[in-house]
């Protein structure tokens, strides 16, 4: 079974206990920036079958931890504490502020890894190529834009 998480946690919201904020330009942050959520949710929801069993952790902790993971070629118990340990990897997993406890079991990978096959995550990679591309042409016209204002401007 599985639930879409009703909140997408966010960037200037993350609860980091002990005071502070993080760091928009972390990889972390910036990685997850890129990835496009959403629509992953929609795909992974379609492997299960509704109101069958315990329901699983959101695609958010499943991929995130599997991209970390081969991102830092870890093993499963030294990726879990990672997560424990970093409120940066604590928010690319999802997590809405920092806990200090382990957010799975290592087991669970094993899992992870059967649910999010070759092909998924080829899927996965062309949404994220995609997003990419988006927002660079946002960019790219924003700048344009800003630039003819400017332009305007200076002209009087």
């Amino acid at each position: 079974m599985y639930r879409i998480p009703e909140k997408v946690p966010e960037f200037e919201k993350f609860d980091m206990v002990f005071g502070g904020k993080l760091n928009r330009q972390n990889r972390w942050v910036i990685l997850a920036d890129l990835i496009p959520w959403d629509k992953v949710e929609e795909k992974y929801a379609q492997l299960f079958v509704t109101n069958n069993g315990r329901p699983a952790l959101p695609v958010r902790v499943a991929l995130g931890a599997l991209i970390v993971k081969e991102k830092k070629k870890i093993s499963d118990e030294e990726l879990v504490e990672d997560i424990r340990e970093s409120p940066y990897l604590q928010y690319f997993l999802g997590y809405e502020g920092y806990k200090d406890e382990l957010p799975f079991d290592p087991s669970m990978m094993v899992h992870f890894r059967k649910r999010l096959s070759g092909n998924i995550l080829k899927e996965v990679n062309a949404l994220i190529i995609e997003k990419s591309k988006a927002d660079d042409e946002g960019r790219e016209l924003c700048t344009r834009r800003y630039a003819l204002s400017a332009r305007r401007d200076s002209f009087g």
